[in-house]
């Protein structure tokens, strides 16, 4: 298949472009910059503006461009720049792919389990409302910006992922460090839920997104059974042969991150039904076996 893509030199956009091309599909990369190469497109979601010609031939097109959100303090400049490059970015791919003569079969549209808000020990599925809070309504602006695809008539998923555990970059990019100095430990009482997914059940789930004709809408990419942080740092401490001494108590962690540190000390405990559901099988099941993939 040809295959474009934003957010390509990300975490999960690096990893799913080899992914495709190892497999021989042809990728086109959308960039901010002037093209280099032939396998680039330029975009620039502020201004509304894509390159069309370049999109054309494409049988699918995955967004996952956006501002990471643990990358700063949450200032309301930051908060602005999170939910403008998700919104504007998303409504720019989305009208282009919209206004091709022939446009690709499926549109899959990164979102996040932080839709959902905080669900403490409920188990929730793609079934369940928006929560409250800016996170939740920068997940529901994120969704509806891609309207103009749907209206197209183009299948349209939204990929709703958890924290990706992954040697470098994200969350974990930043725990494994931390816990190979002995320096890891339980965040606040540790009680709350982590929805996870490896990086590798990340990339083979976006796939699956692609080739599933049946699925649409809202689609959980998180591992099957969520963990409590608790559980996280006994087997961060044991994969890595660590000791982990030192839990953050809450205050420390809301001086530290500021607003975020909410979402941090939130619990969120999400189901893929709706994957799993769709034959979808899970390399790395469990907590265990992410982190040693990682």
């Amino acid at each position: 298949m040809r295959i474009a893509i934003t957010g390509s030199t990300g975490l999960i956009g690096t990893a799913l472009v080899r992914s495709l091309r190892t497999d021989g599909h042809d990728v086109v990369r959308l960039v901010r910059r002037p093209p280099a190469a032939g396998d680039e497109v330029h975009w620039n979601p502020r201004r509304q503006e894509v390159d069309t010609a370049g999109l054309a031939g494409c049988d699918a097109v995955v967004h996952l461009a956006g501002a990471g959100v643990g990358d700063h303090r949450w200032t309301a400049a930051y908060k602005r720049e999170i939910r403008d490059s998700r919104v504007l970015g998303t409504a720019a791919v989305a009208a282009a792919v919209a206004a091709l003569d022939v446009p690709p079969r499926v549109f899959v549209c990164g979102s996040a389990i932080g839709y959902y808000g905080g669900t403490g020990d409920r188990r929730t599925d793609e079934s369940a409302p928006p929560g409250e809070g800016f996170l939740p309504s920068v997940c529901v602006d994120w969704e509806d910006a891609a309207a103009a695809a749907g209206d197209a008539g183009i299948r349209t998923v939204f990929a709703r992922t958890g924290l990706v555990v992954a040697r470098s970059g994200g969350a974990w990019g930043r725990l494994f460090p931390l816990f190979r100095l002995g320096l890891g430990g339980r965040l606040g009482d540790g009680s709350q839920f982590w929805s996870f997914i490896s990086l590798r059940d990340h990339i083979a789930a976006l796939r699956h997104l692609i080739d599933t004709e049946t699925l649409t809408g809202p689609v959980n990419l998180t591992a099957p059974e969520p963990v409590t942080n608790r559980e996280v740092t006994a087997v961060m401490g044991r994969v890595l042969h660590r000791p982990t001494p030192f839990p953050v108590p809450a205050p420390a962690l809301r001086l530290a991150l500021g607003e975020f540190a909410g979402d941090v000390l939130g619990s969120q405990r999400v189901i893929p039904r709706r994957l799993l559901e769709s034959g979808f099988r899970f390399t790395d099941p469990g907590i265990e076996a992410a982190v040693r993939a990682a």
